[in-house]
């Protein structure tokens, strides 16, 4: 079983959760994404938020949340997506880069435009009160 290590930054206001949609995909997904070679988490959600939101994440600020496993998006059966998500504050604008096609902030109700782990997320948020 092959296992996607990704990560990914968890940023609510009012009830409401950030999410991405990247160029070309029709699935919204939470700020992150790959670990590159030798990265640190830390490093991996500073380099990707500011690769698709244009903020500088405060490294000091980053807080482990949970860590998520579901069937990876548009891939075959059996490759899954490990989702470490963190909390952080930042510095900046949220602007959409250059390989994003639109920032949407989600509720709930938008379980049906997301990706299967992100939908373990939205329900354990939803479940602790933190998303409406």
């Amino acid at each position: 079983m092959k296992e996607i290590d990704k990560i990914a930054l968890l940023y609510l206001k009012d009830g409401q959760i950030l999410s991405t949609l990247s160029k070309g995909k029709d699935t919204y997904y939470l700020p992150g994404g790959k670990r590159e070679l030798n990265e640190t988490d830390e490093q991996t959600l500073i380099r990707e938020c500011k690769e698709e939101l244009t903020i500088d994440i405060k490294e000091d600020t980053i807080k482990y949340y949970e860590t998520f496993k579901a069937q990876a998006h548009g891939k075959v059966e059996g490759i899954i997506v490990k989702m470490t998500c963190y909390i952080a504050e930042f510095i900046g604008e949220i602007k959409p880069s250059s390989e994003i096609q639109e920032i949407r902030w989600l509720n709930y109700k938008d379980i049906d435009i997301i990706s299967p782990v992100d939908k373990l997320i939205f329900k354990d948020l939803y479940e602790k009160g933190l998303l409406k």
